[in-house]
């Protein structure tokens, strides 16, 4: 610990250097994870925000939800079944203000269920962002599908669905909209993942999240940019302890020579990498915070705690193993050897 100390000191400008570094990358894998979580959270809270479960869809929809069609008698048997269990479908429309502007929705509709709104003919139960846009309880809305108007009876938090705000509407004015009969979707909460309903496919909530298009693909790139860093993290961890340690090659010939032994070196240069870690670290997850608090409303970014640690642990084993791959070297060379073809 003391070597690691002196070392630090006498060399600071690389060890600023490399924790520079570190800091930036690990304060962008935030910024990237955060977005990838709010991001997630804004394409598919409806869903996401229901307990564990099985959502089940018709086979011949291929694994794709506003495909599906669920008979009636295939829905009242499970219903009849499963007391907890819902059915529900989701389609994407549009509502017109009095005014005549047109806003994107995704409309929901489900039987009776505390999981979804519970919604009369001829109202609707808003996403609260709608709110936030000038629409206010009682105002009168109307679709180009519908005969009728809906009256606006609340709002709630946190329903979206492929980025747009959740609109909760009655079946029937559903039916009327969309001129169908059938349910897209039954879920049963906490189903037993090896339940099976004639005709029907089974999903878990991971599953069915991955059969929404643009949650997959969205998803998908953000986190290969999130891992890609940690990995580019790892890659500069070895790559400057290897440069350090080709340097230093006379110096642990010495230390060799007078006894000092190889995990001696090792716990070195573990120390300094756990130091510069955590330091690049405390500073990037403050910042992350920081933004994570002041960023603007409308920009889907949610940085938790559950993922700051995750990423945390992540960045310091990968340093680990970085460090540690580059410092083979150390172990390999003999004292004779070191001193003959290094310098002090």
């Amino acid at each position: 610990m003391n070597m690691a100390w002196k070392e630090m000191k006498k060399n600071k400008g690389r060890f600023l250097i490399l924790g520079s570094i570190i800091f930036l990358v690990s304060l962008l894998t935030f910024i990237i994870s955060g977005l990838a979580n709010g991001l997630s959270q804004d394409n598919a809270a409806l869903i996401k925000d229901l307990p564990n479960g099985q959502f089940f869809m018709t086979k011949e929809a291929n694994q794709t939800y506003n495909l599906s069609k669920i008979s009636n008698k295939t829905q009242t048997s499970v219903l009849r079944k499963h007391k907890d269990a819902v059915a529900f479908s989701i389609q994407m429309g549009f509502i017109n203000e009095g005014s005549g502007k047109q806003r994107s929705v995704a409309f929901v509709s489900s039987t009776a269920s505390p999981l979804f709104s519970k919604v009369n003919k001829g109202e609707v139960v808003l996403d609260r962002s709608l709110e936030s846009d000038g629409i206010k309880i009682g105002d009168t809305l109307t679709n180009n599908q519908y005969n009728g108007k809906f009256i606006v009876k609340g709002f709630v938090d946190q329903s979206k669905f492929s980025h747009a705000p959740v609109a909760f509407i009655n079946i029937d004015d559903y039916k009327q909209i969309y001129r169908i009969q059938e349910m897209q979707l039954i879920f049963i909460p906490g189903g037993d993942s090896g339940e099976t309903i004639t005709g029907l496919k089974s999903f878990s909530k991971d599953q069915f999240l991955n059969t929404i298009s643009s949650y997959k693909a969205e998803q998908l790139s953000l986190n290969m940019m999130v891992w890609f860093l940690v990995v580019i993290s790892g890659m500069l961890f070895a790559i400057f302890f290897y440069m350090m340690n080709v340097q230093k090659i006379g110096l642990y010939g010495i230390l060799k020579a007078i006894g000092v032994k190889t995990s001696v070196l090792f716990t070195m240069m573990w120390t300094q990498m756990i130091f510069i870690t955590i330091f690049a670290l405390t500073i990037s997850i403050a910042l992350g915070q920081v933004f994570n608090l002041i960023a603007p409303k409308g920009l889907p970014f949610s940085l938790t705690v559950g993922t700051t640690v995750q990423l945390s642990l992540t960045f310091l084993l990968i340093g680990f193993v970085g460090a540690t791959l580059s410092g083979i070297q150390i172990k390999q060379v003999g004292p004779l050897q070191a001193i003959q073809q290094g310098e002090v």
